[in-house]
């Protein structure tokens, strides 16, 4: 099916809001009336704008108060709706959306409406225009496609159909399997749209928290499914209206919906057998068997106080690179890359973020269908000079400029540590902690590009998304929300800073940019590796005595149990299905820092109650001596 995009659904002016589109992949856009109001072109010049950026204009909208007005309101309708018709002739447009009535003195009845929508259909047969009936959520007379619909039908024109909305359906939580009664020659557009499940006025909800197909809870995928059941295969558009979205990256929320619209037209494709080829064939969402590694961007000259950390932490040099200033450092299934490389990828990051993390490498059932699947979604590939001895393995670009790749069980990319690492002992080995996995990797961004980052990892990977938390900060919120899969082999928190204020916030500022903020290594035994860590002179993040007494107290723990957590600073929680224990490494550099974790009995959270004991707790240790607290 073709995808357009209305202008409304991202920021700029119009010429900046139309490359976008273009850009993104669209086939068409929706021309929203007060993005033309606003822009000082003739329709002639816009239309041309339209075809220029190679796009069709597929529509334009809206219409509103039109069906069922008394006189003389009736009459100025039809007069307003004939300048419209002009218009729509100059910019080269055949298709109007007609919202159902919201005026205070617009009457009801169906066969009104229907009479009404007959006679604009006949007025717009002569122009070669067409009419598209929407019922709005809100309308004050119709505010369901199926009455939408009986209108069109008792309308009885050619020319004279439904436009169709996820949002006014799914909000107003009206099963979309009675969209399959509408034929699909009367359906004349189909506009998607999510939101999340917040209890308010429908109207504020629309105007202000849509949200792209797959970033928020309505049951889009199944009102798509109806409408491919009904053998419809016209247009698929996007219909966003969204406060953050209005304010942010015109191409990247453009990106965004291309890639929201694809991935739903696959889901469809799979669920349901009448929806034929809705999309390009793409493999399935792919599993992620677990984190094969994670490199971090360092020099020469900041990579020793790194290693250090690494080596106070249990991890010793386990190889060398056979061709790049790149070291390996192992504990457990850990494996951690440092690469002081004075030109690449690495250095670029190194010279825009400082050290930090910049590629995770995933392990994957097939990293060619990862990286087709990927592609497939507006992903783009990365690539660069291979040396002797490297293996070619299949990468892409993350929403935030690091790497991400892909490595499967097959004969060449399962012997990566072997082809490309040559074997040290190491000089200096320490001894190790019992770090067996990575739990999971927390990446820090502003909240405006949450949705992004979570449409990315939930389109491409096989991957649920779980409830959004607020996570206190002296300075503010910081809202966190959890990827992951069913297996516990890839967890992702994603933490959205709503300001600069914040450590979250400090940390995106410091680093100029998102980023991965810190790590989570799984031990069997939290209290056995804090006593091999401090007998190896590691020094933890020290957490208030007080945050122990309210533990204790809380979850009536034994005292003696209690006063084991405060003598090791580990933190605690508990959910119904088991214990949950957490030690943390004081900041280094730009604020980055690892967390040691243990999970008990099926613990399934992420300590989330800590994080205001923890990020106080940092914000202490980052206090230079000697200066007073405000």
């Amino acid at each position: 099916m073709k995808t357009s995009i209305a202008t409304v659904s991202i920021s700029g002016e119009l010429p900046d809001k139309l490359a976008a589109i273009a850009a993104a992949g669209f086939d068409g856009v929706e021309i929203f009336e007060n993005d033309f109001l606003a822009y000082d072109a003739t329709p002639r010049e816009v239309g041309r704008m339209v075809r220029d950026a190679g796009l069709e204009l597929n529509l334009f909208q809206p219409f509103r108060d039109f069906e069922g007005m008394p006189e003389p309101q009736r009459a100025r309708a039809f007069d307003r709706a004939e300048r419209k018709f002009d218009l729509m002739g100059e910019l080269g447009a055949d298709l109007i959306l007609v919202c159902s009535n919201t005026s205070s003195v617009s009457l009801g009845g169906i066969d009104r409406a229907a009479a009404d929508l007959r006679e604009l259909g006949e007025r717009a047969a002569k122009r070669g225009i067409r009419i598209g009936f929407e019922a709005l959520a809100w309308g004050r007379h119709v505010n369901d496609h199926r009455d939408a619909w009986e209108i069109a039908r008792r309308a009885d024109h050619p020319n004279v159909g439904v436009i169709l909305d996820s949002f006014h359906t799914l909000s107003r939580k009206i099963d979309p399997a009675t969209i399959r009664a509408i034929p699909a020659d009367r359906i004349f557009l189909v506009q998607l749209a999510d939101a999340p499940l917040i209890d308010m006025d429908l109207l504020y909800l629309s105007r202000h928290f849509r949200n792209m197909p797959g970033e928020g809870d309505l049951p889009v995928r199944d009102f798509l499914a109806a409408v491919a059941a009904t053998g419809y295969d016209g247009w698929l558009s996007l219909e966003i209206f969204n406060d953050q979205f209005r304010g942010g990256s015109a191409r990247q929320i453009a990106a965004d919906g291309h890639r929201s619209l694809v991935y739903l037209m696959d889901q469809v494709r799979r669920c349901e057998p009448a929806a034929g080829e809705l999309a390009p064939p793409m493999p399935d969402r792919i599993a992620v068997e677990g984190i094969e590694f994670v490199e971090f961007a360092a020099t020469r000259e900041t990579a020793p106080g790194l290693v250090r950390m690494l080596r106070a932490l249990g991890f010793r040099e386990a190889g060398r690179h056979v061709s790049r200033q790149v070291t390996l450092y192992r504990q457990g299934d850990i494996n951690l890359v440092v690469n002081t490389e004075p030109e690449g990828f690495a250095h670029a990051a190194y010279v825009t973020h400082g050290t930090g993390v910049c590629d995770i490498g995933l392990r994957v059932e097939d990293a060619a269908a990862t990286l087709a699947r990927a592609e497939a979604l507006g992903a783009k590939r990365f690539g660069q000079t291979r040396r002797p001895g490297e293996l070619e393995i299949p990468a892409i670009r993350g929403v935030g400029g690091a790497l991400l790749h892909f490595l499967d069980g097959g004969p060449e990319l399962s012997r990566v540590w072997e082809v490309e690492f040559t074997p040290v002992t190491d000089v200096a080995p320490g001894a190790e902690v019992g770090l067996v996995r990575i739990d999971h990797v927390a990446q820090t961004m502003p909240h405006d590009e949450m949705l992004s980052w979570l449409l990315f990892y939930t389109s491409i990977f096989r991957t649920r998304k779980t409830p959004m938390v607020d996570v206190i900060d002296p300075s503010g919120i910081v809202r966190s929300q959890v990827i992951e899969n069913d297996e516990g082999t890839f967890r992702l928190t994603l933490n959205g800073a709503e300001n600069a204020r914040t450590l979250a916030g400090r940390f995106i500022a410091d680093t100029f940019g998102s980023a991965v903020q810190h790590l989570a290594f799984e031990t069997r035994d939290i209290f056995a590796t804090a006593e091999a860590l401090r007998a190896g002179g590691f020094e933890g993040l020290v957490i208030s005595p007080n945050y122990f007494d309210d533990v204790e107290a809380r979850f009536g723990l034994d005292p003696e149990f209690a006063d084991r957590l405060r003598a090791l600073h580990i933190l605690y929680d508990r959910d119904e299905h088991g214990e949950y224990f957490q030690l943390y490494s004081p900041n280094y550099g730009e604020g980055f820092f690892f967390e040691i974790v243990e999970r008990r009995g099926g613990y399934r959270g992420y300590g989330a109650p800590n994080a205001p004991f923890r990020i106080a707790a940092q914000t202490r240790h980052a206090r230079p001596r000697n200066v007073p607290r405000r």
